[in-house]
């Protein structure tokens, strides 16, 4: 490849796209969801497995009644990346999420990425959804679903699921028909599902206080029976600091789905205003809900003998109360259908942002004059859901779940912080008191006075915010490095690797101190985040260490996905780009401009 070939396939990757900021988009789609819509979006789209399977699977195996603990810490690790989506939002509210965030702010290359581990995250998020909804109702008719499709159709291989559930294939299908139909009518039977699903989880924390034994906060050793496996050592940790942590990277993906809230932004009324407030809303609901819901479900009875696939159910049971047992039921089938829904909605607004800006196939963004829904793109998302449904368990895409939402965490993260320190266009140089020697000439004082910023330079400027963007590269490989060591090493026995995890933390320390010290950007905004660098640099340091937590075949198969992306990118999205042939055009326009002033010199 020549040198000016070279060049031209990285202007390619990294061009940005126009961010004209006034949050109109096309226009094609309905403006319709108000603050409460989409509160009931990010709520109904994250309340479901989490509340009526994840708390008592965690109790019983991971941390014991201290799983309140884990979901508080869970909470606050999601609300780290819930107030970077929110100030995202009220900056560039368009559709397409973290897909447009970093479009608009890093680069189309990153954004490809993102967007498609976006498809990836909602695809198996949505089928892994299907699949626990069928799992959940199988358990309350004695697995009758499992029991028929196995011996009628078994599937004989290793890597897919051991028989095809057409019972969530068909919710699905139904799903894929409500959401073609039109968002208003969508949003309108998200609200009822949640309704009922709030309701449900109402009546669990009152009669879960009437139910409730402060005792089994504090169970001793001795008191529990010698049958039971995985007893720990009693108490209300009985697995100690490091179950809490485990309990609270599981209780994490828990709190996956807000971010639905965030790809809505040419359907919602007034987003700059009403995205970042329902972010955080709905934020806020859902860890109430899951704080009560773990503790009143510990204290009714104790951790080691919680059900770990239908907890409520089998407590309800337990304490001589089946009439609740089924209203509880009910209102769980329906709770299970909203995250079904909410999980689902945001996919075709990613196809249809990536393929309005023709990085995948153009056809996806075609929006129905009549549902004002991008028809065809609902409809390949339900194709595509429906196949991972059909073929794979709830285990094998529950593993695939979570890559894609941390990778897509991480970089609104960065791009926060990125814009935050970027140079505003009306700074164009620096002041004449303020001026800066070039890199080549710098000295040891003057490289630290300019990384600290010691000189108190008040605007952004080239200089500023290029060491803002390096310094966020810097601090992302030393938190990777950091992450690698507490995975593969016992940092009390070796004293390298605590070595140079003690130096690692320092660096990081240091990196982001260099970071907040630059100048930032004076921009009006409906949310900003607060105690920046503090809390995306936090946002960045969970999000990469939960990504190293994820098994091998996982990475493999993200790879797998990736290379199929890469392959629809460089054939057809680097070509078929928009923002691209703008480029172009404009590229041509400043040519013709010079070279008719060259033409007129040469005359005279």
């Amino acid at each position: 490849m020549t040198s000016k070939g070279g060049c031209g396939l990285w202007r390619a990757l990294s061009r940005r796209r126009a961010d004209d900021g006034d949050g109109e988009g096309k226009g094609e789609l309905a403006r319709v969801l108000g603050l409460f819509d989409l509160t009931a979006l990010g709520v109904g789209s994250t309340l479901g497995l989490g509340v009526y399977v994840l708390a008592g699977s965690v109790a019983k195996e991971t941390a014991g009644p201290a799983v309140c603990i884990s979901f508080l810490i869970a909470a606050i690790a999601s609300a780290f990346a819930g107030m970077c989506y929110a100030e995202f939002s009220s900056r560039v509210p368009k559709a397409g999420s973290a897909y447009v965030y970093s479009y608009v702010t890093v680069g189309e290359f990153i954004a490809f990425v993102i967007g498609w581990n976006l498809i990836l995250e909602y695809v198996i998020g949505t089928a892994s959804m299907a699949r626990g909804v069928s799992g959940y109702i199988d358990v309350l008719t004695n697995n009758t679903i499992e029991k028929t499709f196995r011996a009628a159709m078994p599937i004989n291989v290793p890597f897919l699921s051991q028989y095809p559930d057409f019972f969530a294939l068909t919710m699905v299908i139904l799903l894929t028909i409500f959401l073609s139909v039109g968002v208003k009518e969508s949003s309108m039977l998200n609200n009822v599902f949640t309704t009922i699903n709030l309701i449900t989880i109402s009546i669990i924390i009152v009669t879960g206080i009437i139910k409730a034994d402060p005792s089994n906060w504090s169970i001793d050793l001795s008191d529990i029976p010698a049958n039971v496996t995985h007893p720990g050592t009693g108490g209300f940790m009985p697995f100690g600091i490091k179950g809490v942590m485990e309990g609270a990277a599981i209780c994490f993906y828990g709190f996956v789905g807000f971010d639905a809230v965030a790809t809505t932004g040419e359907e919602a009324k007034n987003p700059q205003r009403n995205i970042p407030l329902a972010i955080v809303m709905s934020l806020a609901i859902i860890f109430f809900a899951y704080f009560s819901i773990s503790t009143v479900l510990t204290m009714m009875w104790p951790y080691y003998d919680q059900h770990a696939q239908a907890p409520f159910p089998y407590v309800y049971d337990q304490v001589g109360w089946p009439s609740i047992k089924w209203i509880v039921n009910i209102g769980a089938v329906f709770a299970l259908c909203t995250s079904l829904l909410g999980a689902m909605f945001p996919l075709p607004r990613v196809l249809y942002a990536m393929a309005s800006d023709g990085i995948i196939f153009k056809f996806l963004a075609i929006v129905h004059p009549r549902t004002k829904t991008p028809l065809l793109g609902t409809i390949v998302s339900g194709v595509l859901t429906g196949i991972m449904t059909l073929l794979f368990d709830l285990q094998q895409l529950i593993n695939m779940m979570s890559i894609g939402t941390l990778l897509a965490y991480t970089i609104v993260a960065v791009s926060v912080l990125i814009l935050r320190y970027q140079k505003e266009d009306t700074v164009t140089k620096l002041s004449d008191d303020n001026s800066v020697p070039s890199f080549t000439s710098w000295t040891a004082f003057s490289f630290f006075k300019n990384v600290f910023n010691l000189h108190n330079q008040k605007q952004p400027t080239e200089l500023s915010t290029s060491i803002a963007k390096y310094g966020v590269l810097l601090f992302s490989i030393t938190v990777l490095i950091i992450g690698l060591i507490l995975n593969n090493y016992d940092v009390t026995e070796g004293q390298l690797p605590s070595i140079i995890l003690v130096v690692a933390l320092l660096l990081a320390f240091l990196i982001a101190t260099a970071i907040g010290r630059q100048a930032v950007q004076k921009v009006e905004l409906s949310f900003r985040v607060p105690l920046v660098p503090l809390i995306p640099c936090l946002s960045i340091m969970i999000n990469l260490y939960l990504m190293l937590q994820l098994d091998y075949y996982t990475w493999l198969r993200f790879f797998v996905w990736m290379i199929a992306g890469f392959c629809i990118y460089f054939f057809y999205g680097v070509g078929h780009s928009v923002q691209g042939e703008r480029d172009r055009l404009e590229a041509k326009a400043f040519d013709r401009k010079y070279a008719k002033k060259d033409k007129s010199t040469t005359s005279c």
